[in-house]
């Protein structure tokens, strides 16, 4: 996406008012003009409008985030690369590095102990804060049925397990369960390893 808040709207305008004029543009049809005004335009805004990665919409700002504690990062990240440019000196900027993550851990926990108190009256806030705490969503790999074929949808690998849980009381098994436990009660040991010819080489 655009990121107009870094744009240079003067160099924009200084760009846009040398697109080509009437004089330019005589003799020629409006889908042709529109064209060339257009490919000025896009190098315009190549040129003096930034682009930024859209934010994920599956990502939501931490609820202890606010303006505050965005300053104060941005002022963490500054003091950083001051210390870098050889501008602040470690001590400094080791002070502010531990006063930025006292201040998150305060929030943190003030946030926590707030929804802990209210779960009985709001219930969906702590619901969500544990999701969002999800790093990752554990999927359900898929499945091996009766006839040998995988199941992959999520109503197929349901159909499959209640099958077997319910095989665990029924004593049935599923043909590729027998085959794992044959293969697993098999004798390999006193079996004779099998030969090749050297016609099958």
């Amino acid at each position: 996406t655009l990121g107009f808040r870094r744009a240079d709207i003067g160099l924009f305008r200084d760009l846009l008012g040398r697109a080509p004029r009437d004089e330019a543009l005589e003799g020629r049809g409006a889908q042709e003009s529109w064209l060339i005004f257009k490919d000025h335009l896009l190098q315009a805004q190549e040129w003096c409008i930034p682009t930024k990665k859209k934010p994920d919409r599956n990502t939501r700002r931490p609820a202890w985030m606010n303006k505050e504690f965005l300053d104060q990062l941005k002022h963490k990240k500054e003091a950083y690369r001051g210390w870098k440019q050889g501008q602040v000196s470690w001590e400094e900027y080791r002070a502010i590095v531990r006063a930025t993550r006292d201040q998150v851990r305060k929030a943190k926990a003030l946030i926590e102990l707030n929804l802990a108190r209210d779960i009985k009256g709001n219930k969906k806030n702590f619901s969500r804060y544990v999701s969002d705490k999800k790093r990752t969503r554990e999927k359900v790999v898929p499945l091996c049925k009766e006839t040998g074929d995988l199941a992959t949808q999520d109503m197929e690998k349901a159909e499959v397990l209640n099958d077997f849980f319910v095989s665990v009381f029924t004593g049935k098994i599923s043909s590729c369960t027998a085959q794992v436990t044959a293969g697993k009660g098999r004798d390999w040991e006193n079996e004779e390893p099998p030969t090749v010819g050297e016609d099958q080489v």
